[in-house]
């Protein structure tokens, strides 16, 4: 089978997109190595190097499309496809391109989350307009949608209007980097890395509004658990806000901001934490409670949205707007060893559900269910 995929996010975002575009594109040709791979970017300068195998890298052919990246990638590019005589054609990132629809390559599109509908006031109004049209036109173009939740599913079918039947959930999992047990040699050398401390809070996420990393530092100050944070991702205007709320309620926690981490090192940085808190608002899944409970780290998360269909009974939850629920969950993992140890044994369970093979077997049975 030849398969192309849209891989912009694979080059190029560090983060949520990006991970699930490497994570696909490395599990489909681990396991089914017999498959001829295209990788379409409108450029490769300065990209994230990551293990490609003997994919193809397609780019930008002419002057015209070299200039205008983004019209290449919403139209240009489908030139491409009766040229490798792609067989399937996978947006990896929210979309395909407009034209797809009038070829005979198959297309699916992998839609992550509606936020920017369920919560509009955390975008700009132009920035929900543009998601909004390329969102609903892609599930509607498209011959199958991965949902990457029953979360996201129930969104698609509510907020675009999707017809349900061609709409399959197959989970996310993570990097098989975070079930990998390091030395105490190896933590040793991290902790040293990044300065950190002996027993920490840990938070792993772009440092945004959305992600609600301020209820931690509420949590820890206003109820007293001594104890420092630490809050690893990209920064953006929301850690001024919790740098200013830190400095004007004069906490006393230490905080530390960890904005860029080497993606090797982040599974020991979870192995040492006591325990993960993601009091996210909203998400379309949250692999970082997989990386956690894959690195035997307890867990606290929001209630609703995706995070017990993620989490399951293997984490603590408290209400994404309570301070105080979150600083009692947090006092029971750190001074209730039965809970501690029973959450790490339940997540550890859990996150297997989440393992490479199935992943990649469900993500092939979308493609094969189109022929």
């Amino acid at each position: 089978m030849n398969i192309g995929f849209d891989a912009k996010r694979a080059f190029y975002n560090y983060s949520g997109l990006g991970n699930y575009s490497r994570s696909t594109i490395n599990l489909l040709a681990k396991y089914f190595p017999e498959n001829n791979h295209y990788l379409f970017t409108p450029e490769t300068e300065d990209a994230i190097v990551f293990d490609t195998g003997r994919a193809k890298i397609v780019q930008p052919e002419t002057s015209f499309y070299k200039f205008f990246k983004s019209f290449w990638r919403s139209y240009g590019m489908t030139t491409n496809f009766k040229k490798f005589k792609l067989d399937v054609f996978h947006g990896l990132s929210n979309e395909v391109p407009i034209n797809s629809h009038f070829l005979r390559t198959r297309t699916i599109v992998s839609i992550h989350d509606l936020i920017f509908i369920r919560y509009p006031e955390l975008y700009k109004p132009i920035d929900r307009e543009i998601y909004y049209k390329k969102f609903k036109a892609s599930a509607h173009k498209a011959d199958k949608i991965i949902a990457i939740s029953e979360q996201t599913k129930h969104d698609i079918i509510n907020f675009l209007a999707a017809d349900e039947k061609k709409i399959e959930v197959v989970y996310q999992g993570c990097n098989e980097i975070f079930k990998i047990k390091h030395s105490q040699i190896e933590l040793d050398k991290v902790r040293k890395k990044y300065e950190l401390p002996q027993n920490y809070i840990l938070n792993v996420g772009t440092i945004e509004e959305r992600k609600n990393a301020l209820q931690i530092i509420k949590a820890v100050h206003y109820e007293k658990i001594d104890i420092p944070v630490v809050l690893v991702g990209k920064r953006t205007d929301y850690q001024d806000a919790i740098e200013e709320f830190i400095t004007t309620e004069q906490v006393k926690n230490p905080v530390l901001f960890i904005n860029s981490v080497d993606f090797v090192d982040l599974p020991a940085i979870y192995q040492m934490a006591d325990v993960f808190v993601y009091p996210s608002i909203f998400e379309g899944f949250g692999i970082p409670i997989v990386e956690a409970m894959s690195s035997r780290v307890p867990v606290i998360t929001s209630r609703g949205s995706c995070f017990p269909e993620t989490a399951g009974n293997a984490a603590l939850y408290a209400f994404h707007e309570d301070f105080e629920e979150l600083a009692h969950q947090i006092k029971s993992i750190l001074f209730k060893p039965d809970v501690r140890k029973s959450l790490i044994e339940k997540g550890n369970e859990r996150a297997l559900i989440f393992n490479d093979k199935d992943i990649a077997n469900n993500i092939m049975k979308v493609y094969k269910s189109l022929f």
